[in-house]
């Protein structure tokens, strides 16, 4: 009976990592990152799916002649809130593959 005993175990981790991930990906669907460029000339917040829910670009920044330096700042707050949301995505579900199910190179 030892056998049927660990089966269970083992299939109650499973439904529990299944649990905690569905969780996991509610809380990552909900994430925001917020960056800023050209210190703070350019503000930017993404949520999930690397959609960007706010821009605001002081108008100072703005340049007819030099276009190229808001395309710049533009650019980096983008590439560094995405950089966030993919770090603080990668470490929610390292939490949940971390529990694993016990077995050996799992």
């Amino acid at each position: 009976m030892r056998g049927g005993n660990q089966m269970s175990q083992l299939m109650k981790q499973a439904q529990k990592m299944q649990e905690d991930l569905a969780a996991a990906q509610e809380e990552v669907a909900l994430m925001k990152a917020e960056a800023t460029a050209g210190g703070g000339m350019v503000r930017l917040v993404m949520g999930a799916g690397h959609q960007v829910e706010t821009l605001e670009i002081n108008p100072d920044v703005v340049d007819p002649q030099d276009l190229e330096m808001l395309q710049d700042l533009l650019t980096a707050a983008f590439n560094d809130a995405a950089s966030q949301l993919d770090q603080m995505t990668q470490e929610r579900m390292a939490e949940v593959a971390g529990g694993g199910l016990g077995l050996p190179g799992f």
